[in-house]
């Protein structure tokens, strides 16, 4: 059987490496100082000819966040800078963007900000952008589960947002929380209620595993009463490869992790459960309900992946705003700067913050093809494939080809001439089998 498991010297994928990180699903690790403003400039003019929807993002950092700092002089002087810059950036990148382009998609990013500046920020945003009624965008906020009240749930309903995802905090040397307070399942019941109550249409809960306070009993434990309150979707993700917001502006020092016998039991755990509760699993540690919209999305063929994770919004261009933000317009990328100075001075100067990208070349757009519709449809038409870009798939991919055939032999996938298909066993691997067409396809370069 082939190993997903990596162990040096060996040719297989480990699971865990196989999952691309989920605060950037994008793979930022190609992205070079050689794509600049200019670039995104050029591809912002060219979404307004084609007059493409929008996807817009904005990042609120951790450390300007008002539940992260004492409610003093100079937090709140850096909170109104930074919010000042965002607007000037927005300001910026809206003017060359079409009045007629709908945001399909919006995502709100980092934890829970001050009612007044959620109101702010949205004020002006609505302002230059052409944001959709009666529901029929997917607008989406991130929230901290202990900075969160019900009347913060209804500012944000109110202020348009239809999606929701509940951080569940971490315990470590700076924090507070206790185990008895982080088991306490109160706290993410009351703030799922007041999701429900004012009719927010999917809540997404976050899950981390695999740090040394946690066992695989306490972990079992924590799941089970989350999958009592029955979110919507849960992100469940590794500690060692944190989503976005779960990083420390200090520069996330690793914390002690746990064995990785524990880790591997935890990941089982997981599987094991929420499969059994009924949810599905999409990838990049997303479980979703059937009845969720990225789940209808996937079953009708629907579903894609972008720079943002999965979305059933797949063909809108992507916008970021703020610290480290990533766009995505057709085939080029670009990210902000994450230095707060250098976002500030370079926003101040009239410049946008750009600091880095990349840009497709054939062989990117036809890896990124391939994984995307393995990784969201479970399935991959390999003729199509080789109609589109006119090559010979098992040549194309001719060192992925062998491990494809064992892992058809494991009854992971189902493999032939025409298609390949993720099998019910090897779902819970489809970022590792998926991950095997982004480091192959050097055949095709010779």
């Amino acid at each position: 059987m082939l190993d997903l498991f990596h162990t040096p010297g060996e040719l297989n994928v480990r699971s865990d490496q196989g999952v691309l990180d989920p605060g950037y699903p994008t793979d930022t690790q190609k992205f070079h100082d050689g794509i600049g403003s200019l670039d995104l400039l050029r591809a912002l003019r060219g979404s307004r000819q084609k007059q493409r929807p929008l996807a817009l993002s904005v990042w609120l950092p951790c450390t300007l966040r008002p539940s992260s700092c004492v409610h003093d002089a100079t937090c709140e002087r850096g909170i109104e800078q930074y919010l000042k810059r965002l607007e000037h950036e927005i300001d910026l990148v809206g003017c060359h963007l079409g009045a007629g382009q709908r945001v399909e998609r919006f995502h709100l990013g980092g934890g829970t900000p001050a009612t007044s500046h959620v109101v702010r920020l949205m004020s002006h945003l609505s302002g230059r952008f052409n944001f959709l009624r009666q529901e029929s965008g997917d607008y989406s906020v991130d929230v901290d589960l202990h900075h969160t009240d019900w009347a913060t749930m209804g500012v944000l309903r109110d202020q348009g947002f239809s999606h929701v995802s509940i951080g569940v905090p971490d315990i470590g040397a700076d924090s507070e929380l206790s185990m008895d307070c982080y088991q306490n399942p109160a706290p993410i019941h009351s703030l799922i209620d007041a999701a429900r109550t004012f009719g927010f249409r999917s809540i997404n809960v976050d899950l981390g595993f695999g740090h040394a306070w946690q066992t695989p009993d306490s972990f079992a434990l924590k799941l089970a009463t989350i999958i009592e309150l029955e979110p919507d979707r849960l992100m469940v993700f590794d500690y060692a490869r944190p989503p976005r917001r779960y990083r420390s502006g200090r520069g996330d020092t690793t914390r002690t992790p746990c064995s990785q016998d524990d880790k591997s039991a935890m990941r089982q755990i997981c599987f094991e459960r929420l499969l059994g509760a009924g949810y599905h699993y999409i990838g990049m540690g997303q479980f979703v309900r059937p009845d969720d919209d990225l789940a209808i999305a996937q079953e009708r063929g629907r579903l894609r992946r972008t720079c943002e994770g999965f979305t059933r919004h797949g063909y809108c261009d992507h916008v970021g705003f703020g610290l480290g933000a990533i766009s995505q317009i057709d085939e080029v990328y670009t990210q902000n700067t994450d230095s707060i100075e250098q976002y500030q001075q370079q926003l101040d100067s009239e410049q946008l913050p750009t600091c880095r990208g990349w840009r497709f070349e054939a062989g990117d757009q036809i890896r990124h093809t391939v994984m995307e519709r393995l990784s969201c449809d479970q399935e991959l038409d390999i003729r199509a494939i080789e109609r589109r870009y006119g090559l010979s798939f098992p040549q194309y991919f001719s060192s992925v080809w062998p491990l494809l055939e064992q892992l058809n032999r494991d009854g992971l996938i189902e493999l032939s001439d025409r298609f390949i298909s993720i099998l019910p066993a090897g779902r819970p691997e489809v970022d590792a089998i998926c991950s095997l067409f982004e480091k192959d396809s050097g055949s095709a370069r010779h």
